[in-house]
């Protein structure tokens, strides 16, 4: 119910950017441009390539941008690289340096990257339109005259990659909601178009925790109608405004691409810094205590709601109880081993493991088991927006103190709305506060470790 499609698109961004980066560093070989350290100058275009094009979203090219935009993108990006690259004679002082080979080079890499961009926008705009492929399933709810032109929008303009499926009108005798959420449930819809004019604030309120509760990405026709008290995203489809309500940070792609990287290269860090010595030493003391496997492996809900298995080092006695009920204070389950580790967090290291494989990430909500999941999306509001990235070993949840066993609903209520804020809100200084942060409540020790 809650899945979508694989969103292809998110490989593109690290490809240009691969690519570019490429062009950048491979034309100074081309010209005479007579640099003194060539380590120096690379390390310098690099970085500037990367800080302004984060500074200008430079990769920030959806699919229903315009030619118009990516201009003005290339513009922005290579006024502001052409200073940088001057600035490195005298900066650097360089007074060999030929000016004539580096205006030169500036006019190469700003012909090549163009080509590049312009090449990678067309392909994908006919790939989508011919190949019929990375399609998003879509429905219009209204039936008013921006409602029509959108749909011709999507009719016609295939190459934006959308698929509509069907319009409801509210003015309809047979319209209500519950039909409405079932055929967007049970067609794979993944974005939902709302008329805004033609919606009461009870409805609208109701599609947007449909929208929230079911990993569906809703978004708005504008008006003059009070919407809510929310960041909206303002984007044009051809000469439509659109209003987006949410607007997540790890469905960028470049963002979405560091947080990977960073996540491998902790992942492998920890696995072979810490776990290939430290873990064959905890294993046998788990064994000394009391028999059954070293790790527990336990099915968890993840990532656009998908199940995997996630490892940990096993901290009770072997009891049929494990995979429905969580662990309590004093819990006689628990070994003494186990108290141990659990306080300090340490059964988790395994689930490093999760994360070089991909179905975890070393910051994010933290995995529920099958069980809770299913409990907690219909008992507690907006619970299914954590599944939008990544569950984590550790998580903002957590180290607010809102971790361990749920014994009351504002446990989970305050669990899932530091949750979502992390979500709405991901950055990757937050990432790294959060891991140390962890990492001192670890050699603390934590009050509702156990």
């Amino acid at each position: 119910m809650f899945s979508k499609n694989h969103r292809y698109s998110n490989f593109v961004t690290p490809i240009s950017y691969g690519l570019d980066l490429l062009v950048v560093n491979l034309f100074t070989n081309f010209l005479p441009i007579n640099f003194q350290n060539p380590i120096i100058f690379h390390s310098y275009i690099t970085i500037a390539w990367v800080v302004l094009s984060f500074k200008n979203e430079f990769y920030e090219v959806h699919r229903y941008s315009k030619v118009v935009v990516i201009l003005r993108k290339l513009f922005t990006q290579f006024v502001f690289f052409f200073l940088i690259l001057y600035a490195y004679i005298g900066f650097f002082k360089q007074p060999l340096m030929s000016r004539l080979a580096l205006g030169k080079y500036f006019l190469l890499v700003f012909a090549g990257v163009s080509v590049l961009k312009f090449l990678s926008y067309t392909l994908l705009m006919k790939y989508r339109e011919r190949v019929k492929g990375n399609i998003r399933n879509v429905v219009v709810i209204g039936k008013s005259k921006k409602a029509n032109q959108l749909i011709d929008v999507f009719n016609e303009r295939r190459e934006y990659g959308y698929q509509f499926m069907r319009q409801f009108s509210t003015k309809d005798a047979n319209f209500d909601l519950i039909s409405c959420f079932r055929y967007i449930a049970n067609n794979n819809i993944d974005e939902i178009y709302c008329s805004v004019s033609e919606l009461k604030n009870e409805e609208i309120a109701a599609f947007i925790d449909f929208a929230d509760n079911n990993l569906k990405t809703l978004k708005f026709l504008p008006d003059n109608k009070n919407i809510f008290s929310k960041k909206l995203k303002f984007e044009y489809y051809d000469y439509l405004p659109i209003l987006s309500l949410r607007d997540i940070p790890l469905h960028n792609s470049l963002n979405a691409f560091l947080k990977r990287m960073f996540d491998i290269v902790f992942s492998l860090i920890v696995i072979f810094g810490i776990l290939i010595w430290f873990g064959p030493i905890l294993a046998l003391l788990i064994r000394l205590e009391s028999k059954g496997p070293v790790f527990f492996i336990q099915k968890r809900t993840g990532f656009d709601n998908n199940e995997f298995y996630c490892f940990k080092f096993r901290s009770m006695a072997m009891n049929k109880d494990a995979d429905t009920l969580q662990a309590g204070k004093n819990d006689m389950r628990v070994t003494k081993i186990g108290k141990f580790i659990r306080k300090t967090s340490i059964d988790e290291l395994p689930q490093f493991y999760n994360v070089l494989f991909g179905n975890m990430s070393v910051v994010g909500p933290r995995p529920h088991m099958l069980k809770h999941t299913d409990e907690y999306a219909s008992r507690v509001d907006k619970y299914m927006l954590r599944h939008f990235v990544k569950p984590g070993i550790t998580g903002l949840a957590q180290v607010r103190g809102y971790r361990g066993e749920i014994e009351q609903d504002s446990d989970i209520q305050n669990r899932i709305k530091f949750d979502i804020f992390y979500v709405e809100n991901w950055s990757f200084f937050l990432d790294l506060k959060i891991i140390v942060q962890t990492v001192i409540n670890a050699f603390k020790g934590e009050e509702k470790a156990y």
